[in-house]
């Protein structure tokens, strides 16, 4: 759920109000408004920024000097028509040329350009963009949230394989898996970056001491200096393939204060420039890769080395390849990869099993992803440091029957909610209605190595007691001749 901080801003009315705005300008794609609020988000905070240096030291040489002065955020609140448009459109553009601009930032600005061609919607959306009040109120920074909202208004997500992963899925997944900050982290699959962004707020709860959380902040004060460096410019990664997700992404790791993290736009199962290969390593993958299509066979990079075309079962085979002798993943995957006869799901699945330290197998409701797939899903958990365990250990499996949403297209908040048990059960492994644990000795005697939750779960017999058969026949004589004696006090009647 959203900071209620922020639900009591009237930030969320605002970017309700530029979505509209949007709309009846004729930008009706979410991904394309959201793309364009990004861009001119980005000029606001950056223009804000620099003024914010430039008042603090005289020594500060400002990004918006000389040629580039035109491109400050303040002129354009002033333009209209034309004159508005043409110097937006410049801006965006040619922002990626900004002296001093960040590694993140030129990213986000490359190959821009202005897709907001109504003027007058142009000018309505920047006025209500330079309205908003961004700043830090009591310590709680807004921005992130607000941009998180902005996010959930994507409401064309699903084709490919490909949608948002909700944010309490995803703070689950990363509590089991538990970073710390000297850990390196990727999402292979990053999306909106709502992994990263989630592991790094959790690292920060974790290292806030008492009375800064009580004061309603996450500053990380007990962190060291250098916990903090490493942080900020070494312990995050990601990738896409989707070059609009890349730039979302971007602004949203800015907005929660991640400007430096290592961000991509790839595909790491085909390489290219900037691919991980060869031979890097993270200490934790954290993702939910798509769960549809199919690679042609010549892209995949061979260091894979699986024979299959699969989406979902090249990328499992990635986590495996990337993650350190010591590493952790917490990752979503269709039910698909749990079962079935092919060769390199039995393969995956023997990795899982053998070499990977394979915890946990967490079904997902099959709702949990409406509106926009009903696929079912499942959490694998695994830790490389298991590895060469007994035979006698275990894999815990949990069946998440509810997640506090309505598993129907609207997810309205509901009281069901199977997450606070998972996370209670899940240091000791404890069984339970929904929990049980399995022999890893009994999965690996099985021909599929099947890892469907169904599959082992235990059958509870339930004893009935039934009532005495004399009894029952008594009862039904009795019921039988009161219905023939008011049967007969009936016929009198009518005589």
């Amino acid at each position: 759920m959203l900071n209620a901080n922020f639900q009591n801003s009237g930030l969320r009315q605002k970017v309700d109000q530029l979505m509209n705005i949007l709309w009846a300008g004729g930008v009706n794609n979410p991904m394309d408004s959201i793309e364009q609020l990004s861009y001119l988000l980005f000029l606001r905070l950056m223009s804000e920024r620099d003024d914010e240096f430039a008042s603090l030291s005289k020594k500060y040489q400002s990004m918006f000097a000389g040629e580039w002065a035109k491109y400050k955020w303040g002129n354009f609140v002033t333009l209209t028509g034309d004159a508005l448009f043409d110097a937006a459109r410049e801006a965006i553009e040619k922002l990626h040329e900004l002296p001093g601009m960040s590694k993140t930032g030129k990213l986000l600005f490359e190959r821009a350009t202005l897709k907001i061609y109504d003027r007058p919607t142009l000018r309505a959306a920047i006025q209500v963009i330079n309205e908003m009040d961004v700043s830090e109120h009591e310590g709680v920074d807004l921005k992130g949230d607000m941009y998180e909202y902005l996010l959930n208004q994507i409401a064309t997500s699903g084709t490919n394989g490909q949608f948002r992963t909700p944010r309490h899925i995803i703070d689950l997944i990363v509590a089991l898996i538990d970073p710390q900050p000297n850990e390196t982290i990727v999402d292979p699959a990053c999306g909106t970056a709502g992994f990263l962004i989630s592991a790094f707020t959790y690292i920060l709860r974790q290292h806030t001491s008492k009375a800064e959380i009580q004061r309603g902040r996450l500053t990380g004060d007990k962190l060291s200096p250098a916990q903090w460096t490493f942080l900020e410019e070494k312990a995050f990664s990601g990738f896409d393939n989707d070059a609009n997700m890349v730039k979302i992404a971007i602004l949203n790791l800015y907005l929660h204060k991640m400007e430096k993290a290592n961000v991509n736009f790839l595909n790491p199962l085909t390489a290219g420039i900037g691919s991980p290969y060869p031979g890097q390593t993270f200490d934790i993958v954290l993702a939910n890769p798509p769960f549809a299509g199919r690679i042609q066979a010549e892209s995949i990079l061979a260091d894979i080395n699986l024979d299959t075309r699969a989406t979902e079962l090249l990328f499992v085979k990635w986590f495996m390849d990337h993650l350190s002798s010591k590493g952790r993943a917490g990752v979503i995957v269709p039910n698909g990869v749990l079962f079935g006869g092919t060769k390199a799901g039995l393969k995956v699945r023997e990795l899982l099993l053998k070499e990977y330290g394979l915890q946990a197998v967490i079904s997902l409701p099959s709702g949990v992803f409406k509106p926009y797939s009903g696929v079912g899903t499942a959490v694998l958990l695994f830790d490389r440091s298991k590895t060469g365990r007994k035979q006698d250990e275990f894999i815990w499996f949990y069946d998440i029957t509810a997640d506090g949403f309505s598993l129907d297209d609207k997810r309205t908040p509901v009281e069901a909610n199977d997450i606070p048990y998972v996370l209670a059960k899940w240091e000791k492994r404890e069984e339970g209605p929904n929990s049980y644990r399995v022999a890893l000795e009994k999965i690996l005697a099985s021909d599929d190595l099947s890892l469907a939750t169904g599959r082992y779960k235990p059958v509870t017999v339930q004893e009935i007691q039934h009532d005495n058969p004399q009894e029952i026949l008594r009862e039904v004589l009795e019921l039988e001749y009161k219905i023939a004696e008011k049967t007969n006090q009936l016929l009198k009647s009518i005589k």
